[in-house]
């Protein structure tokens, strides 16, 4: 029973294969592996290509204004943990506290002209974060990225959680002691100490603080 159902799988595969104008494979593909002579090729060709070497230039250039820059503007304190691919866009808006955690490919973006986000002390951040105070109108007309944008401040209050991949959009407030679950999207006010959680965030439970 076992080699007639591998045996109809293999004559399905070959009829869509045939449809698709593909030529059946006997075995599946294999890996091409290269010898040691072909990857020095490969990388003496590399060395030569202008091109990576230009590209190269625009990445240096796009990490030193995205973080490099932004990072000599805010100053923050030598307490704080901020992973070396944030990044930040309008960064004499933004506000970091003592003791703040940014983890790993998180956007922090302020507003252009008002908008600020502030970041309270110990505040953890996990990875993929993403929060911005301003945002594009829609009914404007189009493109988008031509009209104007509405800002408000985005507050984060002090030994707050993010989850990772949290999103908080422009005008939210997050109160003390807060923990935003992963994934969440985060508008409008969340209590101090509340756990919230989905998409928009909700809260589901209140953080338990032993008292000192």
């Amino acid at each position: 029973m076992a080699i007639g159902l591998a045996a109809a799988q293999r004559m399905v595969g070959r009829l869509l294969m045939e449809q698709i104008g593909a030529s059946p494979l006997a075995e599946g593909a294999r890996k091409v592996s290269l010898s040691r002579s072909e990857r020095l090729v490969r990388l003496i060709k590399s060395v030569l290509n202008i091109r990576a070497w230009l590209h190269l230039v625009k990445i240096v250039n796009y990490y030193n204004y995205s973080h490099v820059k932004p990072m000599q503007v805010m100053r923050p304190s030598k307490d704080c943990r901020i992973s070396p691919d944030v990044n930040f866009s309008n960064e004499r808006n933004i506000v970091i506290g003592a003791r703040v955690s940014i983890g790993s490919r998180c956007f922090i973006w302020a507003g252009p002209e008002q908008g600020r986000v502030v970041i309270g002390d110990d505040v953890l951040f996990g990875p993929d974060v993403l929060i911005t105070a301003a945002n594009y109108r829609f009914n404007d007309g189009a493109p988008v990225t031509k009209q104007l944008m509405d800002e408000a401040d985005v507050v984060i209050g002090r030994d707050v959680w993010l989850g990772a991949r949290v999103i908080v959009l422009p005008g939210a407030t997050i109160g003390d002691g807060a923990i935003i679950g992963a994934g969440a999207l985060v508008r409008g006010d969340i209590p101090a100490n509340a756990i919230a959680v989905g998409v928009p965030a909700r809260v589901v439970g209140t953080r338990q603080i032993p008292s000192t």
